[in-house]
């Protein structure tokens, strides 16, 4: 939909729950591509936002055009700009949209898919750790 000639856009703000601690950051990227999802590196439209971790996080996208995205979100407790893993398990805390379940990897796009109309979209993500 078009207001104006412009493509109707809505704001999108997530808040984080659950972390462990408030070491490190928190990595956050949120992307509309399902092949982008979810690392969101294959994807230039891409937001991504690093915030230093907190008992409470919020993470504002802002203005993003109508249609359909996901998020991911990372605790990154040691500070190197990346998801730890030990035999392949995440030893960081991580989330989706959704909260979409984890199974043997990470969630399918469609399962943290949230469509974002011309009202603001408010999201809460659980941060979830394995070790």
């Amino acid at each position: 939909m078009l207001v104006g000639g412009i493509p109707a856009e809505g704001d999108v703000v997530a808040t984080v729950t659950n972390l462990r601690s408030s070491k490190g950051q928190v990595l956050a990227c949120m992307t509309a591509q399902p092949t982008a999802f979810p690392g969101c590196d294959d994807d230039p439209s891409a937001r991504t936002i690093i915030v230093p971790a907190h008992a409470r996080v919020e993470l504002d996208f802002g203005a993003v055009p109508r249609g359909r995205y996901a998020i991911s979100i990372v605790h990154d407790e040691n500070g190197n700009g990346k998801l730890d893993k030990r035999l392949m398990m995440p030893r960081e805390g991580y989330g989706f949209s959704n909260d979409a379940p984890v199974r043997m990897g990470p969630p399918s796009f469609s399962n943290a898919a949230f469509d974002v109309t011309e009202s603001q979209e408010r999201l809460s993500i659980r941060m979830r750790y394995m070790f």
